[in-house]
């Protein structure tokens, strides 16, 4: 498929027959909420290194989003970082002042956040109604004035405003962000 030559579409599909449920629940949520936002589907992107050609069609930045949790497997953080800077466990974990900071078991990422990896997405936190997973962002991300994500499947990638991330989306799945530097 060439992302490059691929149809952009404002808001959500028109038939969403053959999407997944939590995707459909993705477009209710921002539909609700007033959140505008483009979309572009493509072939399952399992890497920030694939979404290069989305970043360009879309004009963004696609974000890194890593699922992490502390030794203990008792803290779980979704970080949000420039796809192009590199994580550093030891950098994130000083900041917050915990131990070690490695990757968290996909079996946590699907019980909390109803996604797979591959589709780590800040949309996924409107699935962790208890609060599990502290969202961590890159300060560097709010000099952005558009973000790119999965709308919690790797199949499609969006588009919307920063302000509206930070505004509307994230109080209305009561998350607010730790700012981390990298």
């Amino acid at each position: 498929m060439d992302i490059l030559h691929t149809p952009i579409y404002q808001g959500r599909p028109e038939d969403c027959r053959g999407r997944l449920e939590k995707e459909i629940r993705t477009y209710d949520l921002l539909d609700s909420l007033s959140i505008p936002y483009v979309r572009i589907d493509h072939e399952a992107l399992p890497t920030i290194e694939a979404c290069h050609d989305v970043d360009t069609r879309l004009d963004i930045h696609v974000c890194k989003n890593l699922f992490l949790c502390n030794t203990q497997k008792t803290a779980f953080y979704m970080l949000m970082m420039p796809g192009e800077k590199k994580f550093q466990t030891k950098v994130v974990s000083k900041q917050l002042g915990v131990a070690r900071l490695s990757f968290a078991p996909e079996e946590f990422m699907e019980e909390f956040l109803d996604i797979t990896p591959g589709s780590v997405s800040v949309m996924g936190l409107m699935n962790d109604k208890e609060n599990r997973v502290q969202l961590l962002m890159d300060r560097d991300l709010l000099q952005e004035e558009y973000l790119g994500c999965h709308p919690c499947i790797n199949t499609s990638s969006m588009k919307l405003t920063t302000k509206d991330l930070m505004e509307k989306f994230l109080p209305a799945v009561h998350h607010e962000a730790i700012y981390v530097d990298l």
